[in-house]
């Protein structure tokens, strides 16, 4: 397989996400908790047969920050999810894009990563664009408003999660970190259904098949192949890949649940996209890039 071809079937499997989460009848918590239960059965045999003796080289601190990404990961889904109920595809996946942005403060705090000025600038588009966004959101309504603040609040989630990660994956590998922290997310999906009076059953036959479909096309499909993919491209072309998710998700929500958007909900979705690709953009490849174009 073409590396790129592999990077589009992974955009167009992260991008149906969000359309079989609104298919499902259930809560969110439900369908959260079922999404990652599926995950770790269907990775388990693959992890037994070759990872599991990880398992005793793994320490208390390890441990410890698998635990808190577990649970960063199991209310990202259960915000972004709930944030689905109340606005659109497109406003929702296009706010979680800027996960980007939420690492830079993470970097900075916990690694000392340096801010750019190219960073600054990136962030002031994107969260211009965020502005304009919500704008378009206030004139459907209230309810549109608080689920792009879900929404917000399930970006800054996995920004969390993901740093959890940068911290931890030195030492483990990818198999063993993912299973260990989707089997936790998993615990404390249940804990938080049981909390909540949220019902594990029965569903529709449909639900079920939604739930699978989350396990298998998003999770293990679209972010396995992306990994495949690094092997030959950059991690800069994949991180821009992925940005197209909120175009390949508004496209499917438009043909499934007739969702139209509102002219500021374009531009400003297209606006954040641009903040983020600019600051994902490495500036030496560019300008080595347009000295060649110049010699030519």
């Amino acid at each position: 397989m073409h590396p790129y071809f592999a990077i589009i079937i992974g955009v167009l499997s992260v991008a149906a996400s969000a359309i079989f989460v609104k298919l499902a009848s259930a809560e969110a918590g439900a369908i959260a908790f079922y999404r990652m239960f599926f995950s770790v059965l269907l990775m388990l045999p693959l992890f037994w047969l070759k990872h599991r003796q990880e398992l005793r080289l793994t320490n208390w601190k390890q441990w410890g920050i698998m635990t808190l990404s577990g649970i960063f990961l199991a209310f990202h889904f259960i915000l972004w999810f709930e944030s689905l109920n109340y606005t659109s595809v497109a406003s929702s996946t296009v706010l979680v894009t800027l996960q980007p942005l939420f690492a830079i403060i993470g970097t900075y705090v916990l690694f000392k990563e340096k801010i750019t000025a190219k960073t600054i600038i990136a962030a002031c588009i994107a969260i211009f664009g965020s502005v304009l966004l919500a704008w378009g959101d206030v004139q459907l309504g209230g309810t549109a408003l608080f689920g792009d603040l879900l929404a917000l609040l399930a970006c800054a989630l996995i920004s969390f999660y993901m740093l959890c990660g940068q911290s931890v994956r030195q030492n483990i590998s990818s198999t063993t970190y993912t299973i260990n922290v989707y089997a936790i997310s998993t615990v404390v999906l249940a804990i938080y259904m049981l909390g909540k009076g949220e019902s594990f059953g029965p569903y529709p036959a449909m639900d079920w098949l939604w739930f699978l479909l989350l396990a298998i096309v998003p999770n293990l499909l679209g972010h396995n192949l992306f990994n495949w993919a690094l092997k030959y491209v950059s991690a800069n072309a994949i991180s821009i890949a992925i940005l197209f998710e909120p175009v390949g998700a508004s496209i499917l929500a438009y043909f499934i649940f007739s969702e139209y958007l509102h002219s500021s909900q374009i531009i400003g979705g297209i606006i954040v996209l641009v903040g983020i690709i600019f600051y994902t953009i490495d500036e030496k490849k560019m300008k080595k890039y347009f000295r060649k174009t110049i010699d030519e």
